[in-house]
């Protein structure tokens, strides 16, 4: 069995498993799912524990990658020679085991398999688990078990270890938290030998818990936006209604920031935050900020700090993300100009927040007329009552802005929110924009967008 020629015709691999507990997860029906894959173009399997592999056995006579999982502490994906010995007794002409040594040398591990005949896949964390397992003769990498022994931001797959397993010159199959075919994809142009997909193919448990999180939530929402001159609560009904709110004057101690917003998320059942800055959306770790919310990086807004679960975002994608939910809105390429105490941007479509879902278009940065957009745009440039010059400069720096938007994402709609971007002489000057509308939610849309966050959380 040549196994990189059966990934060359075909390199997506079926792992045909079940959640724990599931009424799909006997070995009859398993069967019969890995038979809808074979029979429609698969041609490699991943099988779990010795009834299921025999059950498919009983209707196909395809190639699979055994495993067998047993607990062992926090190790169970064919931990000890046991289950070597057992996989090897069926037939497994692959054998998948955890290469991180947590449980049992991997070089024995792949002694025993290879004197059985079969190739060895090596399910690794990180590059050092990789170069052990190679240095020990394993046929295959796995990307299998990235995110559960050392902790990734990422929701989706791990594609910076990919690269590291690829460029070591193995043979690497690509698995973890894949769910998408343009996932699948990248994964291919990247070096991988093959793609293994399991969840997103044939697990009804998770499949429904993936869905079910994009629902609307129920429960009171809370929304914190924090901007450069103000912090402020808000709290919203399951339907999107605002009932309260307040703000104080933001306070410089990031320390002072956190407890203010703690305190208040104890009144609700989940929290949105937009904020300044670039939010990491998994970890909701502040990465990048400006000076003006002071000591900001490092800033994590997360269940764990927090008590609630929490959604945070910039504050211009936050905003965007609200437009974008908007019946009025919704389903068309929506771009967001907010102008507020900085300049912040978001683009939403196909109801996908994008370019990036964690980054904001920098074009608060962009040189214009030897300044950037943020000095002639921004209210901590502009004074509460800007003199002629500096609203002509303005005007014509928010034309110039609209044009770059109109260029690079060609929105159907573009929304102005924020303090400058809804003042009157501004909205005046620019009311013959076809495209251009203000914010249906006025003076805080950074606060429909934070609590949109939390009731309809967008997918990353």
């Amino acid at each position: 069995m040549n196994v990189l020629e059966i990934l060359a015709d075909c390199p997506l691999v079926a792992s045909v498993q079940s959640s724990p507990g599931a009424h799909a997860g006997d070995p009859e029906t398993l069967a019969r799912i890995a038979q809808d894959h074979v029979e429609n173009g698969i041609r490699l399997l991943r099988l779990e524990g010795i009834d299921s592999i025999k059950a498919v056995q009983s209707r196909l006579n395809t190639p699979f990658i055994g495993l067998i999982k047993r607990r062992y502490g926090d190790v169970n994906i064919t931990a000890t020679l046991l289950e070597v010995d057992q996989l090897q007794e069926v037939g497994a002409p692959i054998v998948a085991f955890d290469a991180t040594g947590r449980q049992t040398s991997p070089g024995d591990i792949v002694r025993r398999i290879h004197q059985g005949g079969a190739l060895a896949m090596a399910d690794c964390d990180r590059l050092e688990t990789v170069q052990a397992a190679l240095a020990v003769g394993a046929d295959f990498i796995g990307t299998t078990l990235a995110g559960y022994v050392v902790p990734t931001k990422s929701q989706g797959p791990d594609l910076d270890f990919l690269k590291q397993a690829i460029a070591t010159g193995a043979n690497v199959l690509a698995e973890g938290r894949y769910a998408t075919p343009e996932q699948a994809q990248l994964a291919l142009r990247l070096g991988a030998k093959g793609v293994v997909i399991g969840g997103a193919l044939n697990d009804p448990i998770k499949l429904t818990h993936k869905f079910l999180a994009t629902m609307p939530a129920k429960g009171t929402v809370g929304a914190i936006d924090i901007g450069g001159t103000w912090l402020r609560f808000a709290t919203f009904t399951p339907d999107w209604k605002l009932q309260t709110q307040e703000k104080i004057e933001l306070p410089l101690d990031p320390k002072e920031r956190l407890n203010w917003i703690r305190e208040r998320a104890q009144r609700v059942d989940r929290l949105g935050i937009s904020t300044g800055g670039v939010v990491d959306p998994v970890s909701g770790i502040v990465v990048e900020a400006k000076p003006l919310i002071p000591g900001h990086v490092g800033s994590e807004f997360s269940q764990t700090t927090l008590g609630r679960p929490t959604q945070a975002l910039n504050d211009g994608l936050a905003t965007a993300w609200g437009h974008a939910c908007l019946p009025a809105f919704a389903g068309q390429r929506v771009a967001t100009l907010a102008l507020g105490t900085g300049v912040g941007c978001g683009f939403v479509a196909d109801h996908r927040l994008g370019p990036s879902s964690m980054d904001y278009m920098r074009l608060n940065d962009l040189p214009i007329s030897g300044s950037t957009f943020e000095e002639l745009l921004g209210g901590a440039a502009l004074s509460p009552n800007p003199d002629q010059g500096a609203k002509t400069r303005a005007i014509e720096a928010a034309r110039q802005a609209l044009q770059i938007l109109e260029a690079m994402l060609r929105p159907e709609i573009i929304v102005l929110a924020g303090g400058v971007g809804l003042a009157p002489w501004l909205l005046e000057a620019l009311k013959n924009e076809p495209k251009v509308v203000p914010s249906p939610f006025g003076e805080d849309a950074g606060l429909y967008g934070a609590a949109a966050l939390a009731l309809f959380p967008p997918v990353f």
